[in-house]
Order: C-alpha cells, then sequence, then structure tokens
C-alpha cells in the first residue's frame, strides 16, 4: 500500500474550499493509501505565533479534522512536533543544502516580502522542513498545489542528494498526487477569487459557523443590478452565487432560480435567504461535530496520541537508518 503524506497548517478555521478542495478527498484516501497528514506547528514558528495561539490553533484544528471525517485508526493523523525525529531529519536535510538553491526558492522571496522585519533562518530553511515531513515517511505520494510543486521538486533534490552522497538508494522520489477527479472550487462571498481567510472578512463560510453568522455573511455577499435582458450573460458576483447554490443546495432549487434570472425576475434577496438556509443545513452537522468533540478533551488527547505513536514508529525507523548510513554509531 503505497504511502501518501500531507501538512494542515494551523491557521484557521476549515472552510467550505477546504473541505472541497483537498479534505473530502483525503477522506476517501484514508481507505485506500497509507495516509499520513499532520498538523505543521513546526512550520508556523516562522511568523513567532504566541504559546496561547498556537495550542488554541492546533487544538482546534486537530477537533474539526476528525469532526469532518478524517479517522485515526484509519489514518495518522498528528502533530508535527510530537514526532522529534523530524527535527532531526531536518538537520540532517540541512546539512546538504545549499545557501543559492534556498534563496532562489519562490516562497522565501514571497516571505521576505511579506514580513521584511521578521526574515529567519527557518525562512529560509523551510524547504528543508517540509522535505523532511515527507522523507521522514518515505512518502511515495504528496497532494499539493501549485505553490508548493517548487518545495516538492526540491524534496526530491534533498533526497536524491543525499542517495548519491552515501552511495544508498534509501529515499524514494515522491509524486505529485493526483487525485484523479477535478477538485471543487469554491468562490468567495466577496463577489472574486476563491474562499478562503486570506481573501478578507466575511468571505468564507466555516464549518464551525453557527446559523446567524451564516445568514450574515451570506446577505452581505455582493451581486449586480439584476438582468435588463432575458438570458443574459451573468455577471462574476452571480456566476459565484450560483456555483455556491450547487455545492449545497438541490438541483430543482439551482434551476428554479436559474429561469427567475433568465426570465428577468429574480429577486437576489430571495436567493440569497434560500443560499444561507441551504448553507446552513449543509454546515450544521460538521457544526455540532466540532462542538462536540471540542468539548471532548480525553477523545483530543486520545486521537493526538495514537497519531504521535504511529508517526513516531515510523520516523524512528527513519532516522536509526539515517544516522547508520551517515556513520553515527553507538559505543
Amino acid at each position: 500500500m503505497e504511502t501518501v503524506l500531507s501538512g494542515i497548517r494551523p491557521t484557521g478555521n476549515l472552510h467550505l474550499g477546504n473541505y472541497f478542495g483537498a479534505l473530502r478527498n483525503f477522506i476517501k484516501m484514508q481507505n485506500e493509501y497509507n495516509c499520513y497528514f499532520f498538523i505543521a506547528d513546526y512550520h508556523s514558528l516562522t511568523t513567532h505565533p504566541n504559546p496561547k495561539d498556537l495550542h488554541g490553533n492546533v487544538r482546534q484544528v486537530l477537533a474539526e479534522y476528525l469532526a469532518a471525517g478524517l479517522d485515526p485508526e484509519k489514518a495518522t493523523l498528528y502533530i508535527q512536533s510530537d514526532v522529534p525525529e523530524t527535527a532531526e531529519l531536518y538537520l540532517f536535510l540541512n546539512m546538504n543544502a545549499y545557501m543559492g538553491e534556498l534563496e532562489r526558492c519562490t516562497s522565501f522571496k514571497d516571505k521576505i516580502r511579506q514580513q521584511p522585519e521578521n526574515i529567519n533562518a527557518g525562512l529560509l530553511t523551510y524547504p528543508t522542513l517540509m522535505a523532511a515531513d515527507i522523507l521522514i515517511h518515505r512518502a511515495a505520494k504528496v497532494p499539493v498545489g501549485k505553490d508548493q510543486e517548487q518545495h516538492l521538486e526540491m524534496t526530491r533534490t534533498f533526497g536524491n542528494r543525499f542517495n548519491r552522497m552515501y552511495g544508498v538508494d534509501y529515499f524514494p522520489e515522491p509524486q505529485a498526487f493526483n487525485f484523479g477527479e477535478q477538485l471543487v472550487k469554491v468562490p468567495g462571498l466577496n463577489g472574486a477569487g476563491k474562499m478562503g481567510k486570506s481573501e478578507g472578512e466575511g468571505n468564507a463560510i466555516y464549518l464551525a459557523d453557527d446559523a446567524a453568522s451564516i445568514r450574515k455573511k451570506v446577505m452581505k455577499a455582493k451581486t449586480d443590478a439584476g438582468p435588463t435582458e432575458p438570458n443574459q450573460t451573468k455577471s462574476e458576483e452571480i456566476k459565484n452565487l450560483f456555483s455556491l447554490m450547487k455545492i449545497v443546495s438541490t438541483p430543482d432549487t439551482v434551476q428554479h432560480f436559474d429561469d427567475l434570472y433568465n426570465s428577468c425576475a429574480i429577486r437576489y434577496g430571495d436567493m440569497k435567504k434560500q443560499l444561507a438556509e441551504d448553507m446552513i443545513a449543509f454546515v450544521a452537522p460538521f457544526s455540532e461535530r466540532i462542538k462536540e468533540i471540542s468539548a471532548d478533551e480525553a477523545y483530543l488527547q486520545r486521537a493526538a496520541r495514537l497519531g504521535a505513536e504511529k508517526a513516531r514508529e515510523s520516523a524512528r525507523k527513519t532516522v536509526r537508518d539515517v544516522r547508520e548510513i551517515i556513520g553515527f554509531k553507538a559505543f
């Protein structure tokens, strides 16, 4: 069974874009692959979060991914800092990573523009930490977006360099995971772009949102002045509303409002009210489950502990092998 690995950033609540983007596929994958999903709290240190925020974010992300359907018995869901072997492999890989290639990394250039007052070594060596995350389990496949393809290529570079330096064939070449189906692109409520926290306040519907919050956000969604002739081409804002409705509403509901639009009889207020109620119905089971899991400290601890045990079993073997290959031997 092939090993697949993916990281989860502890930087905010899950929204519909996350769920329909990759998470639904993760839930399917855990039945077919040897899956490792980790919450990347080491990575977040490049922005110097305070201890309360760091722990709270990790806890929230763990609760939400469990609520969404990741099963700690099927997949290995763990917190990155619970596996200290990752840090040791990170050190070994840094010894074989060169300044020039790290400085050319697109994400490093982007980050130093975004936080010029905090250009730390962690930003520079981010690709080697990501490589350690992948190589620690000798993963064959990694689900990555366009913005992470360069990091995956660098992971292959570091793994192959290690193999060449020590004359071994130890680390495999991880490949980008193809889900086998096109991911659903979920638009935001601001009329342009995809749903996401970074796109502005009120742009995303979170799985933990309550009914009142969802109604408020949806009713503020951007629209236009309305169609002035039958079968008029929809503006970007209205296309987005219909795209969201196709995700959470019944086909009959979508058709009803499409007919109203094409006959110039649509009232956007009515459409948004219907969309809000359908979103509430879709999100409600997740929201309730998140509340239940968040209140169950024993379950969260058990899930985190199980994930750490399974992840460390794999990681310890890799680090033990790597130390022996490099030449570290006990006296």
